[in-house]
């Protein structure tokens, strides 16, 4: 069964469908969807507390913070780090372990924006060319923290994260 529509109803559809494809499809708009991943695997329903430094002292990241960590994990980090793994060099994984006993030790956000910003060996000696170096032009502040969050929750919570055995 074909529906028939004069112009004017054509253009209306069109328009409302153009609209409504700039409203929903936009990054903004995207930005604020909270993936069920960090919903369900994560288990952040409500801002959980992360630590920023070394010292202990923490900042709560929302749902919405780690969603958007994930979606640029996904987009910057998953080739070489599916599920937290690292494939180029399988034993250093981004599990909260490895991540704990690295020098040094990369378990807060404060440390790991260190590292993604100047990459360094997993022992500390020597620059890392295994993983790129995120600028500031690349990645804000708040982009590169929300990344390290969601690194971090996942090292804490998701199943499976960062195993070393295949």
């Amino acid at each position: 069964m074909l529906i028939s529509l004069g112009w004017r109803q054509f253009w209306g559809v069109a328009i409302a469908l153009a609209t409504a494809f700039l409203v929903l499809g936009t990054p903004a708009a995207q930005a604020d969807s909270l993936d069920a991943y960090v919903l369900r695997y994560l288990d952040v329903k409500e801002p959980v507390p992360l630590a920023i430094d070394a010292q202990g002292a923490s900042r709560p990241f929302s749902a919405a913070d780690l969603s958007a960590g994930k979606r640029l994990f996904e987009g910057s980090c998953k080739n070489c780090h599916v599920g937290g793994a690292t494939l180029p060099d399988p034993l250093v994984s981004l599990s909260l372990e490895t991540l704990q006993k690295a020098t040094p030790p990369r378990d807060n956000i404060n440390s790991l924006v260190t590292y993604l910003r100047q990459p360094m060996s997993y022992d500390g000696t020597e620059e890392s060319y295994g993983c790129r170096q995120v600028s500031e032009k690349w990645m804000d502040q708040t982009e590169i923290e929300n990344l390290s969050a969601f690194v971090l929750r996942a090292a804490q919570k998701a199943p499976g994260w960062g195993i070393t055995s295949f």
